[in-house]
């Protein structure tokens, strides 16, 4: 019997989980490790999962657990600052017509779905480990942990986020580049009446939104331009959140009362990152925000994360050789999917923080998404 490929994934995050179980499922050893000791498990809001996103949750076997615990719907709203809505548009289908076009959920309860398909796969999983050096040859990388243990890989792949270590050790020297835009996000209790995610564009802030995550529940958003964030007291996020949201009629105010509790609200920059030229060096290969991320304007991030686990697990257990070929070949096969995500992602933000009242937003948003119908 011969010896399972080995593989270590950096980060515990989306792409990491799923690229975890879908590796383990096809025989190969895969060891996680997480830089946080508690893997991100009560991390977040509420998170929008579109149609593309339902559909690798599905071929990672979480699909029934996402669809009992999120909130699924078909349609988005247009609302004016007073809460009037101005239209209501039907969602596309993106990951086919037998799944939702969309399911809001709470963030850590997708994490701990996540967390636990990856424990029912047998991988071994390390919390509170980064990797502190990476030396790789022709046949593998060899990898020393912080906490002072080594091992030895046919590949890593790195999927450790925005801000990925990893990226910078092998060399990539791309970095995060803020859009000028920020975004504070909540959990709060879900009015009877919310059964869609509504957007209102202008008043006090660019955009202010919301998403049913639960039958009880939804997460709630207003972005304005980026303040540095040092000059902002955590103890006020409440308060600055807040003072954004009362502006906005509809269902805000419901909203709105209870936004109260500065430690569970989350104020986050808009940044674009996209790697261009390979994901890779060697035997490590960037997955997720690792290699690419773009504002939520599209709600797009987690679900293109899932994507490259997708593709990058599928493309390791079809090929008999892992070689530069195999990974440019990954590569460019997301990249122009990614980067027509990433451009209109920004560009809706940018009309918006350009004042450009004629941006044709709903016509870029429906040919982007009309093309994520396609398999990634």
């Amino acid at each position: 019997m011969s010896t399972p490929r080995t593989v270590l994934v950096v980060g515990g995050g989306a792409a990491g989980n799923a690229v975890t179980i879908l590796l383990r499922r096809a025989g190969l050893s895969v060891d996680l490790i997480e830089a946080k000791a508690d893997w991100n498990a009560t991390a977040g809001s509420g998170i929008t999962l579109q149609g593309n996103a339902l559909r690798v949750l599905r071929e990672l076997g979480v699909w029934e657990r996402v669809k009992e615990s999120g909130f699924g719907f078909g349609s988005v709203g247009i609302t004016a600052p007073d809460g009037t809505v101005l239209h209501v548009a039907r969602d596309l289908r993106t990951g086919g017509d037998d799944l939702p076009a969309t399911v809001g959920m709470q963030r850590p309860h997708l994490q701990q779905i996540l967390i636990d398909a990856v424990r029912a796969g047998g991988a071994s999983v390390r919390l509170g480990t980064r990797a502190e050096s990476l030396e790789q040859d022709g046949d593998g990388v060899s990898v020393r942990f912080t906490d002072g243990t080594e091992g030895r890989y046919d590949l890593v792949i790195a999927a450790d986020g925005l801000g990925s270590t990893t990226r910078a050790a092998i060399g990539i020297t791309d970095k995060p580049e803020p859009t000028g835009m920020a975004i504070w996000r909540t959990a709060a209790p879900r009015p009877a009446g919310v059964v869609r995610t509504d957007l209102a564009y202008g008043g006090p802030a660019y955009i202010a939104g919301y998403c049913p995550t639960s039958d009880t529940t939804l997460y709630a958003y207003v972005v304005e331009a980026n303040r540095d964030r040092a000059s902002i007291p955590p103890e006020t996020y409440a308060d600055e959140m807040r003072r954004l949201a009362s502006a906005y009629g509809g269902f805000w105010p419901e909203i709105t009362e209870h936004i109260t509790d500065p430690a569970k609200v989350n104020y986050t920059w808009f940044d674009r990152l996209l790697v261009e030229g390979s994901w890779h060096r060697g035997r490590v290969v960037l997955v997720g925000d690792a290699a690419h991320c773009c504002p939520p304007t599209l709600a797009q991030g987690a679900a293109l994360s899932l994507e490259d686990a997708w593709v990058l697990a599928q493309m390791l257990t079809e090929a008999g050789t892992w070689d530069d070929a195999l990974f440019q070949a990954y590569y460019e096969r997301r990249v122009p999917r990614v980067r027509a995500v990433v451009e209109a992602s920004v560009q809706i933000g940018r009309w918006q923080l350009d004042g450009v009242r004629d941006a044709d937003v709903p016509g870029l948003m429906g040919r982007t998404m009309t093309m994520l119908r396609d398999l990634p």
